[in-house]
């Protein structure tokens, strides 16, 4: 009977393996699909997610997606920048602020640009959800890299926000294998937040 007991939790075990593995590939599918449009559409705010940054200068990931967050907004597409990202590591600047200074140089008002501090991307969306109920801001579009799209969209809707996505452009060559692993690890990403573990 206890045998019979061990063998019978083992299928199940692989069966439940196979379904998330299943289930990772699935979103993984989706996150590809979210990653090629552009919805960008009038919006309360325009949201960038942070990315490296150099000793107070963009790295040139951060920075396009500063720059298409700014064309969004010399589009008139919404009235405020939200620049999210913590210091990584470094003691002296933020991606956030960093985000901000470049818009500022860029000309745009600093009464537009509203930052909130995020270490990882769950802690991002939330600091930048919490804003925007807090100003009464109901829309955003979001920039990122396409890959990272689809699991902020999924994050700021569980926060009731409207939320358009706007890939920024490719810079580099990116392999099909690259983004394959890209692509995977926002699945799992997810998968983890639907289980409680916000990362």
């Amino acid at each position: 009977m206890k045998r019979i007991a061990v063998w019978l939790c083992a299928v199940l075990c692989l069966f439940l393996t196979v379904l998330l593995i299943g289930y990772l590939f699935y979103v993984a599918r989706e996150i590809e699909q979210q990653s090629n449009v552009d919805e960008a559409q009038p919006a309360d705010v325009i949201l960038v997610l942070g990315a490296a940054e150099y000793r107070g200068k963009p790295s040139p990931v951060l920075q396009a997606r500063l720059n298409h967050a700014l064309l969004l907004y010399l589009q008139h597409d919404a009235p405020y920048i939200l620049t999210t990202g913590g210091a990584g590591g470094d003691p002296d600047f933020t991606e956030s602020e960093v985000g901000r200074a470049y818009l500022v140089e860029h000309g745009v008002p600093s009464e537009a640009i509203i930052t909130e501090e995020g270490s990882t991307t769950g802690q991002s969306v939330d600091a930048a959800a919490e804003t925007m109920h807090r100003m009464g801001l109901h829309s955003c579009i979001v920039v990122s890299d396409g890959y990272h799209i689809y699991r902020v969209k999924r994050l700021m809707q569980a926060q009731q926000i409207k939320v358009y996505g706007s890939p920024r452009p490719q810079i580099g060559v990116t392999t099909e294998l690259q983004k394959r692993w890209l692509y995977l690890r926002q699945a799992a990403g997810f998968v983890l937040w639907q289980a409680g573990i916000n990362i």
